[in-house]
């Protein structure tokens, strides 16, 4: 096993070996970027929901507005 042709070869295909890990390793990385870079561009497009405490302000402004327009144009309530 003295033979430099044996450890040349070995030392190949072990240096091809680390360039596949290498590669797949690179491919996986850049897929689990595209993956998160997706999931903020959705999560941003989503517009979150009012709570109730708002939802019950904006009903209690409507209101409030249309009084002052019924009183506006002279509308007894």
């Amino acid at each position: 096993m003295s033979d430099p042709q044996v450890y040349l070869t070995l030392a190949a295909a072990a240096l091809a070996g680390l360039a596949m890990l290498v590669y797949a390793g690179l491919n996986g990385w850049r897929g689990w970027l595209q993956l998160k870079s997706q999931q903020l561009r959705l999560a941003s497009d989503v517009a979150p929901a009012p709570h109730a405490g708002a939802r019950i302000e904006i009903a209690d402004l409507k209101e409030r507005i249309r009084k002052l327009e019924a009183i506006a144009a002279g509308v007894d309530l």
